[in-house]
């Protein structure tokens, strides 16, 4: 089990927990270097910019016609199309290239920092991903910050935006939804769900974007995270929790 996720039954938390769910991928680990990286050495670095322009358009539909795919057959199927799409043969141990480098991906800088300073402030964190579970696992033991646990779309049969994600968690955790912040970089993947379902946002709005619904609030990266959380959902006073027995 990843010593970055408690692992996957539901938790006993306090009455008064505060819960921070968030994207990994875009938001909390680098998706266009470690994609972009990729299919630069596949098709070559002159239109890298272009092949990552068309995998953002690829991607949604393959996982909407697709949702009980892994999220590896997912990466594979869309990197098959662009090939197909470009004229390219891909050796056939080059198929399952995205899957096997996402591990690797880089971790925004700002993003240890940040997330130990929520959980020192009381703050639970959950991933909610459109990926599978060891593809999660790696990827949170290099962000290296405990996270309560992990919802993966291989899994629930369900990619986001729609809203398996969100029904996957307050069922398995009972979270309170008047103390619990969505945070994502993906205003079409998350942004627009969260706003959809009642729920608290914050957009790491890392690419300057500009689009509708507004979220509860922006921020550029995640640094001066945790002042924003706390603001959404201020720590309860003490003694106004439940009484001990």
């Amino acid at each position: 089990m990843c010593l970055c996720c408690r692992g996957r039954g539901a938790y006993a938390q306090p009455v008064a927990a505060r819960w921070a769910t968030f994207d990994c991928y875009g938001t909390l680990v680098d998706w266009n270097a470690g994609i972009g990286a990729e299919l630069g050495r596949l098709f070559g670095s002159s239109v890298r910019e272009r092949m990552l322009a068309c995998y953002h358009v690829i991607e949604p539909r393959v996982q909407n016609e697709h949702p009980a795919w892994s999220y590896r057959d997912v990466m594979a199927a869309v990197l098959a199309e662009l090939a197909s799409e470009t004229g390219v043969a891909l050796p056939p141990d080059e198929h399952g290239a995205l899957g096997r480098s996402l591990p690797g991906w880089p971790v925004f800088a700002e993003v240890p920092g940040a997330l130990a300073e929520a959980r020192e402030r009381g703050w639970a964190l959950v991933a909610l991903s459109n990926s599978d579970r060891d593809l999660i696992e790696a990827s949170l033991q290099a962000i290296g910050v405990p996270f309560e646990r992990a919802i993966v779309a291989s899994e629930i049969g369900s990619y986001k935006p729609a809203h398996g994600h969100w029904r996957a968690f307050y069922e398995s955790t009972g979270a309170d939804r008047s103390r619990h912040v969505h945070v994502a970089q993906s205003h079409f993947h998350d942004i627009v769900p969260a706003h959809d379902l009642g729920i608290r946002s914050i957009w790491i709005n890392r690419l300057g974007e500009r689009a509708e619904p507004a979220p509860t609030r922006e921020l550029p990266d995640l640094a001066g995270l945790a002042d924003v959380l706390d603001e959404l959902v201020p720590p309860a006073e003490p003694g106004s929790g439940p009484a001990s027995s």
